[in-house]
């Protein structure tokens, strides 16, 4: 029986971390290293921060070990180590066991990814040198959408392109779905492989996801978190012929525009800010521009849940997840707006109420239950990790 697991989150110059009590099933720590390899770095560790330069990951995460040395708690039951990875290709849709060749595995979906995978990786060989003995485990962000059936995956475009560029719909999310859909199940009382959801994370990154029973069937990111809802400050879906229309009238590069429809484009493009929070005060105060954005978000979301409630065929559960989600009672009210005939609408006294657990937001006796569950992706990692390694044990 594992007892605890450390589960680290790598990115380009941050290294999140949480150690997870796998017997109470709560945390007993959490932190962040960050700005690393800057002149001055922060660790910040269960609340104390520290300000020192760490000049790469390892010596980030050799800061974190002394962290918990100093201010606890020990490390001594560690059993695992899990990490999220951000992108599994087609060829990695369970946790897996780390070694060598499934770390050239992940350098080779780089491309896929390359803003998160060579991070996810780096983070990777760092811990396997500082925690020799312990096993490790990759938990993939595109893995819950393995289940996708072809027809959902597959995009109109030449053969060769799917066959040998790996081009498809991969989705993204997965392990915050994963954690949602499971726990929207047991607040409905209901076995999970009987259920069918709609899941909408929502924060500065947005996808809505379609699960039939426990198996992801459709969603809206693609082969990039680009498509699909609006976000922050990515656009979401616009018509693909775009940036070609942009370098034909505007010389604009494929770079230039794929950074701006990745950096400068979604609610930051429309009203000048990528903050929700931000945007419906600008809104309320009579920008016209931000008024608009907030139509077009909820137009989006309203689009993706009669697409995936026609996917589906009967939908047990809407459920709202994530930083806006779980937060912004506003957006959620319009996400539902004239969605009466399809069996979902809200309570707007439940939908007010300032509670954080996972709730039901939908009137009584409703169709569609409504529901807001916070996510927790680190909890479903260790849950993953410990899945990987005990089944290796048997």
């Amino acid at each position: 029986m594992i007892d605890q697991v450390l589960v680290l989150n790598s990115g380009s110059s941050s290294i999140k971390y949480r150690l997870i009590d796998m017997t109470a099933r709560r945390e007993t720590a959490r932190g962040l290293a960050e700005r690393i390899g800057e002149e001055t770095s922060v660790l910040t560790h269960d609340g104390v921060r520290v300000e020192r330069r760490l000049a790469d990951h390892e010596e980030g995460l050799r800061a974190v070990l002394a962290a918990f040395a100093e201010h606890g708690p020990p490390l001594d039951r560690v059993a695992a180590v899990g990490h999220r990875v951000v992108h599994g290709g087609s060829r990695f849709v369970q946790p897996t066991l780390i070694d060598d060749e499934v770390e050239r595995a992940i350098e080779e979906l780089a491309p896929l990814a390359p803003l998160h995978n060579l991070p996810n990786l780096e983070g990777i060989r760092v811990a396997r040198r500082v925690f020799p003995d312990l096993p490790h485990v990759a938990v993939f962000d595109t893995a819950f959408h393995g289940t996708l059936p072809p027809h959902a995956y597959t995009y109109a475009v030449p053969r060769e392109w799917t066959e040998k560029l790996g081009v498809r719909r991969y989705g993204f999310h997965g392990t915050s779905t994963a954690y949602v859909s499971r726990r929207a199940a047991d607040l409905l009382g209901r076995p999970y492989d009987e259920v069918n959801s709609i899941v909408l994370h929502l924060g500065n990154g947005a996808s809505a996801t379609a699960v039939l029973g426990g198996r992801s069937v459709d969603t809206s990111m693609g082969i990039t978190p680009l498509a699909g809802l609006v976000m922050g400050t990515r656009s979401g879906d616009i018509d693909p012929a775009l940036p070609a229309y942009l370098n034909r009238v505007a010389g604009m590069s494929l770079a230039d525009v794929d950074d701006a429809l990745n950096r400068e484009s979604g609610m930051l493009g429309m009203c000048g800010a990528n903050d929700l929070r931000e945007v419906w005060k600008l809104a309320d105060s009579g920008a016209q521009d931000a008024r608009l954005a907030m139509e077009v978000y909820g137009h989006r979301l309203r689009g993706y849940i009669g697409a995936y409630y026609a996917v589906l065929g009967r939908v047990d559960a809407l459920v709202f997840t994530a930083g806006v989600g779980e937060h912004d009672a506003r957006t959620r009210a319009l996400a539902v707006s004239g969605l009466s005939r399809l069996g979902i609408e809200i309570d707007p006294v439940r939908n007010a109420a300032p509670e954080t657990g996972p709730r039901t937001i939908s009137p009584e006796g409703a169709e569609v239950a409504v529901l807001v569950i916070p996510t927790d992706e680190e909890m479903e990692i260790a849950d993953q990790t410990v899945a990987c390694v005990e089944s290796r044990s048997h």
